[in-house]
């Protein structure tokens, strides 16, 4: 049973032992409960932080003000993560950006603490090598507050499916002649109109 816990380990300590903008080294911090180090920078976006619509476009600085602190299980990382998000309005595919900010609060386990070893491997984050990764974290945070379907405004009224131009740019009277599918094979065959039947 160890074995495959320790496999897992060593999977997440491939992925987040290399330092950058994403990574905390817990060292700075140090291992006794109740210390602490703030953190405001920045980090590039990764490919995938968003949804099909709406997303923080790959390489766009994610604004990251936290705050790690050490207890006794492990690192207690809390605080914001603001961006810049990009998309299209599921009405009128017109393209949106706006600001989003989300909290974060997020505990990782030191290995071998009792958080560590009672939880399973997807259950909770972990210090891998001295090292926290808060990309996965921040990202599902960001996931959590998107709109599935996001709109430019709360009235977008959608495209003409007549014509597909935007009904906000459209007369009031605009309209397109419907032909009920029932009545259409009698239309073509003896031509005119109702009016004229």
């Amino acid at each position: 049973m160890s074995q495959k816990h320790d496999s897992g380990h060593s999977a997440r300590a491939e992925r987040a032992v290399q330092a950058g903008p994403w990574v905390i080294d817990t060292r700075e911090i140090g291992h006794r409960a109740g210390q602490s180090r703030a953190y405001s920078r920045q980090a590039p976006a990764p490919a995938g932080f968003g949804l099909d619509m709406i997303r923080v476009p790959e390489g766009e600085p994610v604004e990251l003000d936290l705050l790690a602190e050490s207890v006794v299980e492990g690192v207690l990382v809390s605080g914001t993560a603001a961006a810049t998000l990009t998309g299209e309005c599921v009405r009128c595919l017109d393209p949106i950006s706006e600001e989003i900010e989300v909290e974060v609060r997020e505990l990782f386990a030191y290995p071998d603490s009792a958080t560590d070893a009672s939880t399973d491997e997807d259950e909770v984050e972990r210090v891998v090598d001295d090292l926290v990764d808060l990309e996965p974290v921040v990202r599902d945070a960001m996931l959590l507050s998107l709109p599935s379907a996001p709109l430019c405004s709360p009235d977008c009224q959608g495209l003409c499916s007549g014509c597909g131009t935007k009904w906000a740019e459209l007369a009031p009277d605009h309209t397109h002649e419907t032909i009920d599918p029932r009545w259409a094979a009698l239309r073509e065959r003896f031509g005119g109109t109702e009016e004229e039947n």
